[in-house]
Order: structure tokens, then C-alpha cells, then sequence
């Protein structure tokens, strides 16, 4: 069996998991499958602000305390606190409105960590070589085939059906994208409690995607300059576009782009 593709819907999205390792073996393939699966409808039953009675929503409600939930619960806010302080509060997990009429909503990190976690999943099965794409936040391992990379698309904010740029990846890695053309102007910037609108989209890449998707979000609330603020995070690059269609990127993005 030589790797395996599927599409599951969860967390509100399309996740694609594509496996490229030759020789994969059926029943591991589906064991490893069925884990990932697992884990992500698992993370969007705990941390869903979508869903009425999840353990975040309750908490967010105050009708549990934090010492009632899961270690992981507590993890993903302890990351979360962390991220306001490094962010300056660009990103702010406790001080957004949710979809469940709280303030309460790390939303920003956990699809990242979730596929990122995902993807460790993966590994300890024995997969080498995929990808994981969550609607735009995409963990990376190994290559496609032998020499050569991943290639993935930044779509144009403005124009659904043109690419912006490529970047040629390998694993492991992280890419996430915050954007206004699926949702609208629905990043909030939590100093003003109102959505950002400077930037069209901003991409960030890295060795994590848990970071990288917490970073895109934060750099989106930031703007241009957010850019200068991601210099400090070793490994991590990003890529800008303003709603004039000007685009920004930092020097490690650019030395990634696709030479066709």
C-alpha cells in the first residue's frame, strides 16, 4: 500500500490527511488513521466554542473551574497566557468575544497544536512523509517523493482562484494562514475589541505549526510591523498582504518561494 488520502470533516472544516510512504502497511495505516481521527473529534468535543455544553464553553461560563477539566485544558490556557505575554496581548485568548457569548476562546492555538498533534500521531505509527491541512494550517513531514518538496499555494485574498505565491517545504514544518476572505473581518484585535482590517491575509512558517497558527493570528492583529515582532522567534518566518494587494515578507519566507 503506498500511503493513503482522506478528508474528514471536523473542527468545522475539511482536514485533508495525505500520506505519501511507500509500503505502507494496511491495517497500521488504518490504525494510525483511526487515532488521528480520534484525537481531532476529541479536541473539537473539549475545546469547540461552537458546541453549548464543551468543557470550554462551561468553563467560560463559570459553571465548572479549571480544576474539574482535563490536564490538557489547562495546558492549552497555560499556553495561552504565555502567548499574550510573548504578544504583547496581540493575541489574547481571554479577551475575545466566542461564539458561546464568552470571552473565553484559545481558538487561536488549537487548531494548530490539535494538528500538530496530529501529526505526532502519525509519526508514532511510522509515517515519514505527509500532510495534514486544516483548512489553510497545514503540518508538514518529510517530502512528497524523494528530492522533492511539498509545494503549497498562499491563496490571493482578493481572487478566490489565484495563488499569491508558492513555497517549497519540507518536514518537519508548520503553516498557518490568517485571513479575512472566509470568514470576513472576523479577527479580533483585543486591545480594541474590534476586528483588524490593515492586512488581507499573513502566512506564517516554522517548525511548529501550535506556534506558527498562534503567531499568524497574532502578526495579523499587529500588521506590517508584526513582521519585525517575528524576527525574534528563531525558525519562524511570515508573509503579508494588505487589502491594496502589497505584499511584505521576511527574508527566510522569501528564500522559500517556488523557483518554476
Amino acid at each position: 500500500m503506498s500511503g493513503f488520502h482522506h478528508v474528514e470533516y471536523v473542527m468545522g472544516m475539511a482536514v485533508s490527511i495525505d500520506v505519501r510512504d511507500d509500503a505502507t502497511d494496511r491495517p497500521e495505516a488504518e490504525q494510525s488513521l483511526q487515532d488521528v481521527l480520534r484525537w481531532l473529534h476529541h479536541v473539537d468535543q473539549t475545546f469547540s466554542t461552537y458546541i453549548d455544553d464543551s468543557p470550554i464553553s462551561r468553563l467560560g461560563r463559570g459553571e465548572v473551574v479549571l480544576a474539574e477539566l482535563d490536564d490538557e485544558v489547562r495546558d492549552i490556557l497555560l499556553l495561552c497566557e504565555e502567548l499574550r505575554d510573548d504578544t504583547n496581548g496581540a493575541f489574547d485568548a481571554f479577551a475575545v468575544p466566542a461564539p458561546n457569548g464568552t470571552t473565553l476562546d484559545p481558538s487561536g492555538v488549537v487548531k494548530g497544536w490539535s494538528i500538530e498533534r496530529a501529526a505526532e500521531i502519525l509519526e508514532q505509527h511510522g509515517h515519514a512523509n505527509f500532510t495534514i491541512n486544516a483548512g489553510g494550517d497545514i503540518a508538514v513531514r518529510g517530502r512528497p517523493s524523494p528530492k522533492i518538496p511539498w509545494q503549497v499555494g498562499i491563496r490571493h485574498p482578493e481572487e478566490q482562484h489565484q495563488l499569491a505565491t508558492v513555497i517549497d517545504v519540507t518536514g518537519p514544518l508548520g503553516v498557518a494562514t490568517s485571513a479575512t476572505y472566509e470568514r470576513g473581518a472576523h479577527i479580533i484585535d483585543p486591545h480594541s475589541g474590534q476586528p483588524t482590517t490593515e492586512l488581507a491575509s499573513v502566512t506564517i512558517v516554522g517548525p511548529d505549526l501550535t506556534y506558527a497558527d498562534a503567531y499568524a493570528t497574532a502578526v495579523f492583529v499587529m500588521g506590517i510591523p508584526g513582521l519585525d515582532w517575528l524576527a525574534k522567534h528563531t525558525g519562524y518566518d511570515g508573509y503579508a498582504i494588505t487589502h491594496d494587494a502589497v505584499t511584505v515578507s521576511t527574508p527566510g519566507f522569501d528564500r522559500r518561494r517556488h523557483q518554476s
